[in-house]
């Protein structure tokens, strides 16, 4: 593996691992922009504008894109995240400055107006098909009540109001200012020549007009330059909220507690810590509520931000059953902060993790936003071995201090479904 990084003069980050064992190549733009980065007036403008760029540039199509994705063989896609917004594709190397080019002019779209208000009902919908369908939203609902008065409560689709009310000027405005060149990262992973990759992201990107002279000379716009009243570390929102939905058929119930942030070495613990507690299988969530037929599914995860991060509970039964769920989950909660957990606990869930780190990043297209996370949070390179290394030394003294530092039974309670009435009381 070798890893090689350039900038562009107008402030494009350009950087790669080389791995000329492989047979694929992976890349993607990373854009320094989601959610949190929008107003009321506008939510949901980073995700909307991700929809639009696949409608084509000023010489091609919607109909053109898919054509020519096509004919190269690439498997394209994009996705909006409260902090970014990225475009990639998995392909042949020998492709890859065709599809550089092609997701690179895409950046630049040409914005039609008729393209616009498709586009706009296309979201509208789905919106509407998200707040419809179990769980209903409750995902959204939930981080809207833990984050309250933090930008990280900003919905990513946004809301039928902010949509319906999204101008194409407003799109414009914002496609300059946030997808300007040094707030751009241009990654790659796999077999790649990487002088005729910034060749080609020269010819393509580098007549992109700069938004900030300052920044180009010092590198990419960082955190420490941002609002500080957008970028900080808040407690999450406590508290019981009841959604009722009678057409449900089932008692979707989220437990959202803090957790380390991305910027915290403690984010390694936590995610073994997600793992021993409540992974899909073979987890104490598993073995005493699903195994058990109690519950549906118990689920435990973390996710992470620049400055926020919180574990998430997800359980869902039968009605009838989500009050013995809960606090049945109440009680695994209660346990763990006693130092419950075991070595043969952590030795077992180390080795699924350390699989599942090795399996993800075998190909090119996992190892891209391993990468990407990396250096877009971090600013800087990890390689597999070092994450390996990083999980293999936590210890259960490890665990058992952050879940003192961010115990579980600490969290809100959102429920959703059927029932009129829930008893949290334990």
């Amino acid at each position: 593996m070798q890893f090689q990084k350039t900038q562009l003069n107008n402030g494009l980050e350009i950087i790669a691992e080389i791995n000329e064992a492989a047979y694929s190549v992976s890349f993607g733009f990373f854009v320094n922009t989601g959610s949190r980065n929008e107003t009321t007036e506008i939510a949901g403008i980073s995700h909307f504008l991700e929809h639009i760029v696949f409608k084509g540039t000023e010489n091609q199509t919607a109909e053109d894109v898919n054509r020519c994705l096509d004919e190269i063989g690439a498997d394209a896609n994009a996705f909006t995240t409260e902090e970014q917004t990225v475009f990639y594709a998995s392909l042949l190397p020998e492709l890859l400055n065709n599809a550089v080019e092609l997701l690179g002019n895409l950046l630049r779209p040409a914005l039609r107006q008729e393209d616009f208000e498709t586009e706009r009902q296309v979201i509208l919908e789905e919106i509407r098909m998200y707040d419809d369908q179990p769980p209903f939203g409750a995902d959204d609902k939930s981080r809207e009540l833990f984050f309250a008065g933090h930008p990280l409560a900003n919905s990513v689709l946004g809301t039928i109001e902010s949509v319906s009310n999204l101008s194409i000027d407003q799109i414009r405005c914002y496609l300059e200012k946030r997808y300007c060149p040094e707030n751009i990262v241009l990654i790659g992973a796999g077999r790649i020549d990487f002088d005729q990759f910034v060749q080609k992201a020269e010819q393509v990107c580098g007549h992109w007009k700069s938004q900030n002279t300052t920044t180009v000379t010092t590198g990419k716009i960082t955190n420490a330059e941002k609002n500080e009243s957008e970028w900080r570390r808040v407690r999450g929102h406590r508290g019981f909220h009841r959604i009722f939905k009678e057409s449900a058929t089932q008692q979707y119930t989220l437990l959202l507690s803090d957790a380390p942030s991305a910027q915290d070495v403690d984010r390694f613990t936590a995610g073994m810590i997600a793992n021993m507690i409540g992974d899909d299988v073979g987890s104490r969530l598993y073995w005493e509520l699903v195994d058990s037929g109690v519950a549906d599914s118990a689920e435990l995860g973390t996710n992470e931000f620049f400055d926020n991060g919180f574990f998430v509970t997800g359980l869902s039964s039968e009605p009838e059953y989500a009050e013995e769920v809960f606090r049945r989950t109440q009680k695994i909660y209660d346990e763990t902060t006693q130092n419950s957990l075991t070595q043969e606990e952590l030795n077992r869930s180390k080795n699924k993790i350390l699989s599942r780190i090795v399996l993800a990043n075998e190909r090119p297209g996992g190892r891209l936003f391993s990468i990407g996370g990396d250096w877009t949070v971090h600013r800087q390179y990890r390689t597999i071995r070092q994450d390996l290394e990083e999980i293999r030394k936590i210890t259960l003294d490890d665990v058992d201090s952050v879940l003192k530092k961010y115990p579980l039974n600490d969290h809100l309670l959102v429920t959703v479904g059927p029932l009129e009435n829930f008893d949290c009381t334990l």
